[in-house]
């Protein structure tokens, strides 16, 4: 028989999908970053800021019960960003599935709110109070309840209620697949955080995630390598190249040399585990076009999000990176070492999202993929990347 909800604490062994717990003055704050990576990016300079959002927005982190309950509830403080002049992104999502199948959604209110002017790169943080999510007529009997935080808005944890004991979900068995790569990995444009495409690969799979997708932030960092050397793993895969080209970071001759470095330390500490390099999926604007990308001037005046390429075509010639330069550059590294790493595998990422996908379901910032691409995205990677 159920009571009322009571307070659990929220533990390590409840939530999955984060490297690190933060225990702040309201509550728990989930991060993809351990305290030590993220000293070497941030270090209290602006180069940091975009990492260091995108790193405490949990995606892929879940809340995993074992319970009779038939009420859950989760208080919440969420944070959001909010630029002057950009329409604001829609509010993040709270997936709650049963036994791996969505049963219901929620989203929170309230919250902290940091309001940002670009012309000036001033600040400032406005305060919220906390939300309380509510998920009733669970159905009766034990379960395994999982609880997907949003992928897109940071979430501070505050307080778990369920109606009847809860316990952390085994995990003994489950292969676990890490994975890095840019806010399409993050899930950007995708509907809710269990949409996301690597949370739809995982589910195909039947693996454990654990997803290091940084939006704007997949720049080969070394302490990302040195993580992936560290972190226990069953399968291993890194979406490169995007946030390299939008963010006009590297040339060709650096380009490469990082790559091997990457994988090299990662290799230090999985010589032999499955490891998939996900090539950039297509998008027209950096196909052939260098960065910076940028916000379109004109769909802003107009309410809407649409991103473009600022760079010379004509400057590929002289190193700078594109799209088409990064593909041909990952497959010659991948067959070059695949010589002595026979677990080392190409992902073509027009395969996964090509020219045809975009004349069917074109990215509608010009960047991200939508909610169904992202689904077609995670099939076609499960069955690449775990099938064989």
């Amino acid at each position: 028989m159920t009571s009322g909800p009571a307070s659990s604490p929220i533990t390590d062994e409840l939530l999955v999908g984060a490297l690190e717990l933060e225990r702040t003055d309201r509550g728990v704050l989930p991060h993809r970053l351990p305290a030590w990576a993220r000293a070497q990016c941030f270090g209290g300079q602006a180069e940091g800021a975009q990492l260091a959002m995108a790193e405490a927005q949990p995606a892929g982190v879940r809340l995993a019960l074992r319970t009779a309950a038939t009420t859950v509830e989760l208080d919440v403080v969420r944070t959001r960003k909010l630029y002057r002049g950009v329409p604001p992104r829609p509010d993040g999502v709270y997936d709650l599935l049963i036994d791996g199948k969505l049963a219901a959604q929620a989203t929170a209110t309230g919250g902290d709110a940091i309001h940002i002017d670009m012309s000036t790169g001033e600040s400032h943080v406005e305060r919220g109070p906390a939300a309380t999510l509510t998920f009733t007529d669970l159905p009766a009997g034990e379960k395994d309840v999982e609880l997907w935080l949003p992928h897109n808005e940071q979430a501070e944890l505050v307080d778990l209620r369920a109606d009847a004991p809860v316990a952390p979900v085994p995990r003994t068995g489950r292969r676990v697949w890490l994975h890095h790569g840019s806010s399409i990995s993050q899930g950007s444009n995708a509907a809710s955080a269990s949409a996301t495409w690597p949370a739809v690969a995982a589910a195909s799979a039947d693996v454990d995630l654990l997803n290091l997708g940084y939006s704007g932030a997949m720049m080969l960092d070394p302490f990302v390598a040195r993580i992936f050397r560290d972190t226990p793993a069953d399968a291993l895969s890194l979406e490169i190249g995007i946030n390299i080209v939008n963010g006009d970071t590297m040339r060709t001759r650096t380009f490469t040399p990082a790559v091997h470095g990457f994988l090299d330390t990662i290799r230090e500490g999985h010589p032999t585990t499955p490891l998939s390099v996900v090539s950039p999926l297509y998008c027209p604007i950096h196909e052939d076009t260098p960065g910076p990308g940028t916000f379109d001037v004109e769909a802003l005046r107009e309410g809407r999000i649409r991103f473009t390429a600022t760079g010379d075509p004509a400057e590929a010639k002289a190193g700078r990176l594109t799209l088409t330069v990064i593909r041909d550059a990952l497959r010659r590294i991948v067959e070059q070492r695949s010589t002595h790493d026979p677990n080392l595998f190409y992902v073509d990422g027009l395969d996964l999202y090509g020219p045809a996908d975009h004349d069917e379901l074109p990215l509608p910032d010009a960047l991200h993929p939508d909610d169904e691409s992202h689904r077609r995205i995670g099939q076609r990677f499960a069955q690449r990347a775990f099938t064989a």
